[in-house]
């Protein structure tokens, strides 16, 4: 049983190990057979641990999940890794031991810290070898939920990621009587290399969902057309879906049993994180709502939901008050909802709501590929997506063979809930809802706009910004001044939405909040054929990754270097 009676101060840790690890089949491609003989099967679920001083391995080892074996890369043995729990205002050293045969990293998602500190590989610093150790050492200077993971090639993929909570100096700002982590995730068999390999000969091969045009979908026959004259169909949602993923919740399958306790009428605070490689999720919790309390591990204003869509990369921090039922199922839907990862609230071990079907798959519409008149809207018209127009893009941008779409009209859409969300007819989050709870410390007007474009070519799959993929652009930075108030627009040219992540900084969307209140975060989603804009203040020196945080998007280039000159170059 997985169930723990947890005070406020504790989480449930999901504690359990794999079962045995049967003979490896002939699945794995690219693994070889002396790797897998080298680790103990790895358990599910994490640890916690806290301290001055925390030491962490990072290792190889079988996995099982809901009888689908696969090798993993695991922290301390398990996945997700142990739970860190620090304090605001404390000195930490962690210590971090590769046992892999390649190098590895671990990254500190949304801390702010010294940016050699940071755990990028090529950028901050030069990765951790097999047999080192490597010392991340800094001062707290923050309280959340956040998390951490790899930054060395796909290892994020197979295990290497886990949960991280700081607690603030002072007294949280909401009451609660619980408190609980659902750190979301997948799990595949599949070499990711592999799946890598594949998405470049064909960015369709996982997408089992895709239509033919005799498919019986609510399409008139113009748009049926217009799909196949852009040789892709209206339900490219994901790359990679649940005939290839085991959606997961804190390690565990659907099938296999995670749940939290609690007593009517408590006040549970549950930390949602977005572990997943390549997955965005949609998350309700059927009778009950939700009140989001944080994003990104910064508070905000309370504000009641039923549902929201979290990308990859991001969090929520929601209090929901379960009443008199037995259980309550949290139910996290792929968006293209192909799966999901469950998890029930619980009145006693055991006990189990009622799991809603899964819901039909959402189609693209004109309105997600640059011809929407109105947030949320499905404007059909036949030019919202123009095949390798560049006429339509401003002159810095790079049009070659990385580009082979270009939204015509890219509009905001800070009011949109997300992809299959805009009708479900109850209460959706989206980022205009969100409002700082605090007021932000600078709030001056920026003083320039830079403008970067998300660019990719989805037969080629290669991704980028601006048409040039990080290959091209690695010594090239985006350069900020010290302090230098900017605002930053991302123009979404793809088809595809994209979770963007800013290193070492939080930004403060523009969502219609006034410049006090508009909320920090360190990740933005930018849906297809859209734009949005964040304002950000450069006062954390040194060189910080930007980039999508869709996994093999990253991989495939869509991915610069940031660099924040020092208070000292400004003189």
């Amino acid at each position: 049983m997985d169930s723990l009676d947890l005070s406020r101060r504790h989480l449930l840790a999901g504690l359990g190990t794999a079962s045995a690890f049967a003979a490896m089949p002939a699945w794995a491609q690219g693994h070889s057979m002396h790797r897998m003989r080298g680790g103990a099967p790895i358990r599910v679920g994490f640890d916690e641990l806290s301290g001055p001083a925390i030491d962490l391995t990072v290792g190889h080892g079988p996995r099982v999940v809901q009888g689908r074996k696969g090798l993993g890369i695991a922290v301390n043995g398990s996945v997700p890794g142990p739970l860190i729990r620090l304090k605001e205002g404390q000195t930490v050293r962690l210590n971090v031991t590769n046992m892999l045969d390649t190098d590895t990293s671990i990254h500190w998602h949304g801390l702010l810290l010294p940016f050699q500190m940071d755990g990028v590989p090529g950028i901050s610093f030069p990765g951790i070898k097999p047999g080192q150790t490597f010392a991340y050492e800094f001062q707290v200077r923050q309280s959340g939920t956040y998390w951490y993971h790899s930054h060395s090639g796909l290892q994020e993929q197979q295990g290497h990621y886990g949960p991280m909570i700081i607690d603030p100096a002072g007294d949280e700002p909401h009451g609660y009587d619980r408190d609980y982590i659902l750190l979301l995730s997948e799990f595949t068999p599949l070499d990711p290399h592999f799946i890598m390999d594949r998405l470049r000969k064909g960015e369709g091969y996982f997408n089992y969902q895709q239509t033919s045009w005799t498919d019986d979908y609510p399409l008139s026959a113009a748009d049926r057309r217009m799909w196949a004259e852009m040789r892709m169909p209206a339900t490219d949602i994901a790359d990679i879906t649940g005939s290839t993923y085991t959606y997961l919740a804190n390690g565990r399958g659907p099938k296999e049993g995670l749940e939290y306790l609690f007593n009517p009428g408590e006040r549970i605070r549950l930390r949602i994180i977005n572990g997943g490689a390549q997955t965005f999720f949609n998350v309700r919790i059927p009778g009950l709502s939700m009140t989001v309390i944080a994003a990104d591990g910064q508070n905000v204003k309370p504000v009641e939901v039923d549902e929201f869509q979290i990308g990859s990369a991001e969090i929520y921090d929601v209090i929901v008050t379960p009443r008199e039922a037995e259980a309550y199922t949290i139910v996290a839907e792929s968006m293209d909802r192909s799966g999901m990862a469950l998890a029930t609230l619980a009145r006693r071990p055991g006990a189990r709501a009622a799991i809603p079907p899964p819901r039909k798959p959402p189609l693209l519409t004109m309105g997600d590929m640059g011809m929407n008149h109105g947030e949320g809207a499905g404007g059909h018209s036949m030019a919202g997506m123009k095949m390798r127009d560049p006429a339509l893009l401003p002159p810095d941008v790079e049009f070659g063979p990385g580009i082979d779409m270009v939204s015509m009209m890219p509009v905001d859409k800070m009011g949109d809930p997300g992809l299959g969300l805009r009708d479900v007819g109850h209460r959706v989050l989206n980022y205009r809802m969100l409002a700082a709870l605090t007021p932000n410390t600078d709030t001056r007007e920026p003083s320039r706009l830079l403008e970067l474009h998300l660019t990719g070519n989805m037969e080629r799959y290669m991704w980028s910004f601006d048409g040039r993929m990080y290959s091209a652009v690695s010594d090239v930075p985006i350069r900020f001044a010290w302090n230098e108030r900017v605002r930053v627009k991302l123009v979404n040219n793809t088809m595809m939405a994209h979770p963007i992540h800013l290193h070492g900084m939080f930004f403060e969307l523009v969502n219609g909040e006034d410049a006090a209140h508009q909320p920090r975060k360190n990740v933005v989603i930018v849906q297809p054929g859209a734009s949005a804009q964040f304002d950000l203040t450069a006062d954390e020196p040194g060189d910080w990754a930007f980039h999508c945080h869709l996994l093999y998007h990253m991989h495939g280039g869509m991915m610069q270097t940031v660099t924040v000159m020092g208070p000292e170059a400004s003189g």
